[in-house]
């Protein structure tokens, strides 16, 4: 079985900066593509950003040039650097891992999210 573990959420003013983690843990897997998500109050939940095992990458419009996607696959880590918040930004945020496991096969496995605010 295979673990996300998100964390770096937290409350930040509008223009700050937060840098959220997602660690994978188990054995035997692979990380395939990785993406974080977000799901505001009333709202469905939303892709904010994606990168594949090339390390492809794709952002939601909402978010270019300000939200940055990153892996270290030695670590199993992914990381989402976000500059220049806005109140909009708002929301519990959540790691999507497509892991390869042996035997099991390809699958999604989600974190169990992290709040981000954006308030003065």
């Amino acid at each position: 079985q295979v673990q996300l573990v998100e964390s770096g959420g937290g409350l930040v003013q509008p223009g700050g900066s937060l840098r959220l983690s997602c660690a994978a843990s188990g054995s035997r897997f692979k990380i395939v593509d990785m993406g974080w998500y977000r799901q505001a109050p009333g709202k469905q939940r939303e892709l904010v950003a994606s990168i594949t095992s090339a390390g492809s990458t794709n952002y939601a419009d909402s978010v270019k040039g300000r939200f940055t996607i990153s892996r270290d696959n030695a670590r199993n880590t992914g990381y989402l650097q976000m500059n220049s918040l806005k109140p909009e930004d708002t929301a519990v945020y959540y790691c999507n891992g497509r892991i390869l496991t042996l035997p099991g096969g390809i699958d999604d496995y989600w974190g169990q999210g992290t709040q981000v605010t954006v308030s003065s």
